[in-house]
């Protein structure tokens, strides 16, 4: 009778949907309730260094969402294979497989912002959030579950780059958008003359930006600091 019980749970298990509540969810809490950076407090430097204009956040949230969704996926696989003592050299290895790639395609197709992320894109590979979630997720986890919370935790983490790149460079030289061909001067558009915040430009700003953006977070999701 319990062998039978068994071979149902197994079924189950195996018939479970692709997007089922608790595989939404992978995508959905890193979004707001387990967010990387606002309640991990993961991948903070990152975040205040290359988020003085949307463009770089928005390459930069790209390429880690990229190299974190693909490294946890290649990680669950190879999970079962992997020696405990060697398992951080091997995880290093395939995230800098993914962050190779990442490099290689942004000096092919966007030079000007291969150069500007150079030293951000390459430490992607040490970057807490990246490990972390191969490390507490991937190595336990089948692939699929993985692959979807790689996308979650990358996305969770660009959101934050792209409402701190939002502010600080509307903030910081009155526009939006500089360097894509839509660029819109939000003030001189309006008639106003805006002479700039230059602590909006500096990492200073950005944490400033943070800090209230974490607040905001926290009291609409009534979060308590556990003592």
């Amino acid at each position: 009778m319990s062998t039978e019980v068994a071979e149902v749970e197994v079924v189950e298990k195996k018939s479970e949907p692709l997007f089922s509540k608790k595989n939404r969810k992978l995508i959905s809490n890193p979004l707001d309730i387990d967010n990387p950076i606002t309640v991990q407090v993961l991948g903070v430097c990152s975040a205040l260094a290359v988020t003085s204009q949307i463009k770089p956040a928005f390459f930069m949230a790209a390429g880690l969402t990229f190299v974190t969704m693909f490294s946890n996926l290649f990680i669950s696989f190879l999970r079962n294979t992997i020696p405990s003592r060697i398992r951080i050299i091997v995880q290093l290895a395939v995230v800098s497989v993914w962050v190779i790639m990442v490099d290689q395609l942004l000096k092919a197709y966007f030079y000007d912002m291969a150069k500007l992320l150079s030293v951000f894109v390459g430490l992607i590979i040490t970057n807490c959030i990246v490990m972390g979630r191969l490390e507490a997720y991937a190595m336990g986890n089948k692939p699929w579950p993985s692959f979807l919370d790689g996308i979650g935790n990358g996305l969770g983490y660009g959101i934050i780059l792209l409402i701190l790149g939002f502010f600080r460079e509307l903030l910081g030289s009155g526009s939006l958008f500089k360097g894509w061909s839509f660029e819109w001067k939000v003030f001189e558009s309006m008639g106003i003359h805006y002479q700039g915040n230059g602590l909006m430009m500096l990492p200073a700003g950005a944490c400033i930006l943070l800090g209230v953006i974490i607040w905001v977070q926290r009291s609409i999701n009534g979060y308590r600091e556990s003592h």
